[in-house]
């Protein structure tokens, strides 16, 4: 068994464990597969936690007790070693929906008692047969959409609960030829150095030519709650990179943590990737002059020698805190 086969069994096995957990029993779950010491990132307004107990009190549980009847409905699965660690770190990634009965209140948001698809997307490191660290990043705006309890203005491409890749063959649970995995990373590079070269020229190029070196013309873009997916890569600039580059300025890269391709799959996430200043308006906030940081997380689809699909998750409500606008709490004080 190689080291990535190895430890996607530890992470499945840990999915099958979540997926027969309630909320008493789930710290016990999360322990089955983790270290007493697992580092764990969630998305705002859960942030960073140590330890199952930790995780299971702060995500899970409440979790639980909102959503009754939980299926992990996974789109893209696939592992690889971290590009980014001398060590050659072993990662996991996992995307899709965790479907459930929306049955109590959770973080203010009222249930519907109607199906809900929440949106996530989940990289864990692996050492021997125990996850060791793990970011978990749920589109909590797209869950207030869905019961429709949405608190911005409208957005600049479509909401909607979103599919797998085209293909259909998102799931690698078995191991891949490295040679394609490392195809798919290279041109994930490419992207992001043409992103890079593009920002630094006094005159860039323009965004179609920028763009076709690396996509598909009908490249979809799977984007988060509060801005939307986009398809085409004319749409793709009307409906997000022209916002984007225009009323966020001063930005400035901060890295990955883990960044991995295996097949024609490949991915990132950052703890913050990005922190920029809204110029805006953006989203339907004004010019703050305020630093706010964005943690994203970019799946990706190769066809070929070119970029398809994209699914991106950003952590919006962290975001726009940052700026002053406390999203939930809003939500809390309606509820009453």
């Amino acid at each position: 068994m190689t080291d990535l086969s190895r430890a996607k069994a530890c992470v499945q096995a840990h999915h099958a464990a979540l997926a027969r957990a309630n909320p008493e029993t789930v710290a016990d779950a999360l322990a089955a597969h983790m270290t007493p010491d697992t580092l764990w990132r969630g998305m705002h307004p859960f942030h960073v936690q140590t330890g199952p107990d930790a995780i299971a009190t702060t995500f899970w549980a409440p979790f639980l007790t909102a959503m009754s009847r939980v299926q992990r409905r996974q789109d893209i699965f696939f592992a690889g070693h971290n590009h980014l660690d001398e060590g050659g770190g072993t990662w996991v990634a996992s995307m899709g929906h965790l479907m459930a009965l929306f049955d109590a209140p959770f973080l203010g948001i009222q249930p519907t008692r109607k199906i809900v698809m929440v949106r996530y997307a989940e990289f864990s490191r692996v050492e021997g047969d125990r996850i060791v660290e793990q970011a978990l990043f749920v589109d909590l705006l797209h869950l207030m959409a869905q019961a429709g309890q949405y608190p911005l203005p409208g957005m600049t491409g479509a909401q909607l609960v979103q599919p797998g890749p085209m293909t259909h063959d998102g799931l690698l649970f078995d191991d891949q030829d490295p040679a394609v995995g490392t195809k798919t990373l290279d041109r994930i590079h490419a992207m992001m150095d043409a992103i890079t070269a593009a920002n630094a020229l006094p005159t860039p190029p323009a965004p179609e030519d920028e763009l076709a070196r690396d996509w598909h013309d009908d490249m979809i873009w799977w984007g988060p709650t509060g801005i939307g997916a986009t398809y085409t890569i004319d749409r793709y600039i009307e409906q997000h990179q022209r916002p984007f580059r225009t009323q966020l300025g001063a930005r400035t890269f901060n890295g990955h943590i883990c960044r991995m391709a295996e097949g024609n799959y490949g991915g990132f996430f950052g703890w913050p990737n990005l922190t920029m200043e809204c110029t805006g308006p953006y989203m339907g906030l004004p010019p703050s002059g305020a630093k706010a940081d964005m943690r994203v997380v970019d799946f990706y689809r190769r066809d070929g020698d070119k970029l398809a699909e994209n699914w991106v998750f950003i952590d919006i409500l962290h975001f726009l805190n940052m700026q002053g606008l406390d999203v939930l709490a809003q939500l809390d004080v309606r509820a009453r």
